[in-house]
């Protein structure tokens, strides 16, 4: 409502026109300006998104809306900075401080402005992979899971493996089978894997998609060794004196190695940051106190992992071996000081049993077994040192190639022996066996060829 006061100012004496103003004020000051009201939809912006502001004067007709952001109210927004779906809303993908106010006639008369909306940018989320377990066993499969921090719904989620660049010390990512498109579980089962491997995920959603960082990668390790990739220490023990020098040997099928180490503290470095690469081995100074998990990279394959214990140089160490020992064969425990060997009464435990209470410095078993395998300690003087593992590796791991191929000739060469014993039965009868022969001797050559082949693909399965 627009008020005349015009008729009433002109039949005004001198006198009064201080009172007139004075009036004028009051009102002014009791119906004062309308206040422009600010809402948004969200108030967090996610990566690749936008979000809605609406913004409304009561009474709400013939108003025009004007934007501000981050205090620049000399300057109000354009389409250049954001999107106007219609009067009143605007969507923005920038953060900051958001006010509105509203304006008509002509010139215009402005509302007051609205009080400050907040708006935030989300910075790029980071996936968050797991493994189970991280030691590999014969028959176990292994389960990844991914997150994403912050998380929120309608992720889909992308599995890889980890392929080493040996120009540096990143990876490469492979997708894994059936990630081509995602997958909606979080989870992903891999079954059969017997080598050490590296994995990492990350996920994605939206139209056009939008990917969160990949995960720092995870790893699965495998005492194993095989002949594409080895580890091997010098000195051949899982614990060591933190003062004392070692080497690990990277063996196989390349030319080129680096070695990796992951740390109790959850970092994984390559050897160049705490050792020295000379061709494919690495040299320590010292050792790192605690345990750690050391593997060799090529560009195509991982080794077998160790885990190696560092212990203070006051202390006492148990010397155990530290690859897997063969069921059958021999193994010698120890115990030792910083410098010398302990030689005489040390008591040995096993998963935290004593086991051996008496004056030698060393337990002996003859024959190791599968019930062998477990932690094992020393404790000499007062002294005890940190526990192992101790694994133990079945015969047959190391023996299936060979009991296939033995298998097969067997019976490659009793089916010899059938045929011959089949010719010269129809030869007896005076039956013609040119014909047949040739049958059966391709058929058999067919069987054999089949019966080969299964074995091969057997080894290389195992």
């Amino acid at each position: 409502m627009q008020l005349s006061f015009l008729p009433l100012l002109l039949k005004l004496e001198d006198n009064d026109y201080l009172f007139f103003f004075f009036f004028i004020f009051i009102l002014n000051s009791l119906t004062g300006k309308p206040k422009a009201l600010l809402n948004a939809d969200v108030r967090d912006i996610p990566v690749g998104g936008s979000v809605t502001l609406i913004c409304s004067v009561n009474p709400s007709s013939g108003w025009e809306y004007y934007w501000y952001r981050d205090g620049k109210k000399s300057h109000s927004l354009t389409s250049q900075d954001a999107v106007f779906p219609s009067n009143g809303q605007i969507s923005v993908s920038e953060g900051g401080l958001y006010r509105c106010r509203g304006g008509r006639g002509n010139p215009v008369y402005y509302t007051e402005y609205s009080d400050p909306v907040t708006i935030n940018n989300i910075d790029k989320p980071k996936a968050v992979l797991s493994v189970s377990p991280s030691w590999l066993s014969p028959g176990t499969s292994v389960t990844l899971s991914c997150e994403v921090e912050h998380s929120s719904a309608g992720w889909r989620f992308y599995w890889y493996k980890t392929v080493p660049d040996l120009s540096g010390t990143s990876y490469s990512y492979e997708l894994l089978p059936g990630s081509i498109n995602g997958t909606e579980q979080d989870s992903y089962m891999i079954h059969g894997k017997t080598q050490t491997a590296g994995f990492t995920c990350r996920a994605g959603r939206g139209d056009p998609e939008y990917y969160t960082y990949y995960s720092d990668p995870k790893f699965v390790w495998s005492g194993g060794q095989s002949a594409s990739a080895s580890l091997t220490v010098n000195p051949d023990t899982v614990q060591h004196f933190g003062s004392k020098s070692a080497s690990l040997r990277c063996d196989g099928n390349s030319t080129k190695w680096r070695v990796s180490r992951f740390t109790d503290d959850g970092f994984q470095r390559q050897c160049f940051f705490w050792g020295t690469m000379n061709g494919s081995t690495c040299n320590l100074n010292w050792m790192w106190y605690g345990n750690v998990v050391y593997w060799c990279e090529s560009g195509s394959a991982f080794s077998n992992a160790v885990n190696i214990t560092g212990q203070y140089n006051d202390g006492i160490i148990l010397v155990s071996p530290v690859h897997p020992v063969t069921e059958g064969d021999s193994v010698t425990l120890g115990c030792k000081l910083r410098t010398q060997n302990v030689l005489s009464n040390v008591f040995f435990y096993k998963d935290n049993k004593l086991i051996q209470n008496d004056s030698r410095g060393e337990m002996s078993i003859s024959a190791v077994s599968e019930s062998d395998e477990g932690f094992y300690k020393c404790q000499y003087s007062g002294k005890e040192s940190p526990q192992s593992w101790m694994a133990v590796k079945s015969v047959s791991e190391n023996s299936s190639f060979p009991v296939l191929l033995i298998t097969g000739l067997v019976c490659g060469v009793l089916l010899i022996i059938l045929l011959l014993l089949l010719c010269c039965y129809k030869q007896s009868k005076g039956e013609k066996f040119s014909d047949q022969f040739k049958i059966t001797d391709v058929f058999l050559l067919l069987l054999i060829n089949a019966v080969a082949t299964e074995e091969f693909e057997i080894h290389k399965t195992c």
